[in-house]
């Protein structure tokens, strides 16, 4: 189990007591072992056994060991598991509700709830849009997960997927104050999943899809999209397409390139794949190779995937064919959404002048920056331990929070390229460096820089239900560092 590693480690240890054990003595043994029992809480009862979970910080995690086998020697006490920090931060859910009005009285009680509730649900009933105006829908959205494509963990099924959702909702709320809740669903059948969602909308604001296998997610979405009238967003595709584009946007200035001249290889032609390329077609880049397991996606070759197809037919204007070897040659930029140790030094050696490389895997990009040091101009990853990390979460918050504050009815490809401007532009010309082309995931100014980008779009493109919060002609302010 990984241990954190700096400062002092937070452990729980789930003890079992027989009739004779002493709380005491295991309390003396883990002060006497350097340990401070921090909490104590009885889990399980049964006739003479007791579980208890005991939270200890030490020191240094070296101290660990040394407390389990302190604990191992009292009498009549067994060590049944030992939970680190991270599962510390989880126990019990990571999310909570809580009110905005007081409950202290019968007064307050007849105005949210019987009777006063009724005059609201009759307001709703004959206007129904105005369900924004009365209850949590205005500033609320859901994560919603099958539990298919996880993280780097693939099919883990929607149980073990709620972590996850309930860290996106954390981060809706931590940076954009979108109140967000996690619905991880037990099924993956596409049918089951848009029914289920359609019939969940009036409940939110907005839909956040999250970590759902390619390619059901795309028909997902679009489905969505087709019966819904509030913002349906896959995020695992728009927004890792709309941070690349930020990232994208200031590397050209670096290396003095413009999108309608680069050749741009992406490896990788799922979920995150196809929308970054989708995105680059629509900010006016023509050459661009697809790569799959398989090698090039080749012009005029069958494929069953019809996302596949689609990218067959919309790149690859040369027709190249082969592998890796054969796409790279001559490319100004390397799109990696694909697995660990693609690329080699040799492959970036027959890029064009002043490479751009976005090696985005998880946890282990397609090539580590020190490996590329001195091949590359430009290079950024998806990891937070190195500069110029792909993060989604420098998007959908601001997303979230724009399309909601003027009821977006979608999300449209305006409004995506919005937001990768306003994201671009959060790290000013004069601190923009090979190792700084993309702002912090904690800059205050890209949540509002990218909810008024949002706005505004939304504006033009005519899906807003109301007016902006902003000036249309607006432009956002940043504090340099």
């Amino acid at each position: 189990m990984s241990l954190a590693r700096t400062g002092v480690v937070d452990m729980v240890f789930r003890l079992r007591f027989g009739a004779k054990a002493s709380v005491g003595e295991v309390h003396g043994a883990i002060v006497g072992a350097g340990g401070e029992v921090v909490a104590m809480e009885t889990r399980f009862v049964d006739g003479d056994e007791v579980i208890r979970d005991v939270r200890v910080s030490v020191e240094q995690e070296e101290g660990v060991p040394i407390l389990q086998d302190a604990i191992r020697q009292i009498p009549g006490v067994t060590l049944v598991e030992t939970f680190d920090r991270v599962f510390v931060a989880h126990m019990g859910g990571k999310i909570a509700t809580h009110l905005k009005v007081p409950v202290v009285d019968r007064a307050d009680l007849s105005v949210v709830y019987t009777p006063g509730v009724a005059r609201v649900c009759e307001a709703i009933r004959d206007r129904p849009d105005r369900a924004f105006e009365f209850t949590i829908r205005k500033n609320t959205v859901a994560v919603v997960s099958d539990g298919s494509a996880v993280l780097g963990l693939g099919n883990i099924g929607p149980e073990a997927a709620l972590p996850v959702m309930e860290g996106k909702a954390m981060l809706f709320k931590r940076l954009a104050d979108v109140d967000a809740f996690p619905i991880c669903l037990a099924t993956q059948d596409v049918d089951e999943i848009v029914e289920t969602v359609v019939r969940l909308a009036p409940s939110f604001g907005g839909i956040n899809l999250e970590d759902i296998s390619s390619p059901r997610c795309f028909e997902i979405e679009e489905r969505l999209r087709q019966r819904l009238s509030i913002p349906v967003f896959h995020d695992d595709q728009h927004g890792t397409a709309v941070v690349m584009m930020a990232g994208l946007l200031n590397a050209l200035k670096i290396v003095g390139k413009r999108m309608e001249d680069l050749s741009v290889v992406v490896a990788g032609v799922g979920a995150a794949g196809v929308a970054c390329t989708k995105m680059l077609l629509a900010a006016g880049v023509r050459h661009i190779v697809g790569l799959d397991r398989t090698g090039i996606l080749e012009r005029g070759r069958a494929y069953d995937n019809p996302v596949k197809r689609w990218y067959a037919e919309n790149t690859n204007l040369e027709n190249r064919k082969g592998t890796i070897d054969d796409a790279i040659r001559g490319a100004d930029v390397f799109i990696g959404v694909s697995g660990p140790g693609l690329l080699t030094p040799h492959h970036l050696k027959q890029m064009a002048r002043d490479p751009i490389v976005f090696a985005m895997a998880n946890p282990i990009p397609e090539i580590l920056p020190e490996v590329a040091h001195g091949h590359v101009r430009v290079m950024a990853t998806g990891r937070s331990d190195y500069p110029n990390q792909i993060n989604n979460v420098l998007c959908f918050p601001g997303l979230f929070r724009g399309a909601l504050d003027v009821r977006a009815r979608t999300i449209t490809e305006e409004m995506k390229m919005a937001a990768a401007e306003a994201i671009a532009a959060c790290v000013p010309e004069s601190q923009l460096s090979e190792a700084y082309i993309i702002p912090s995931p904690f800059d205050p100014n890209v949540v509002p820089a990218v909810s008024a980008a949002v706005q505004r779009a939304a504006l033009r493109a005519g899906v807003a239900s109301l007016h902006a919060n902003v000036p249309i002609d607006d432009e956002p302010v940043y504090t340099e560092l």
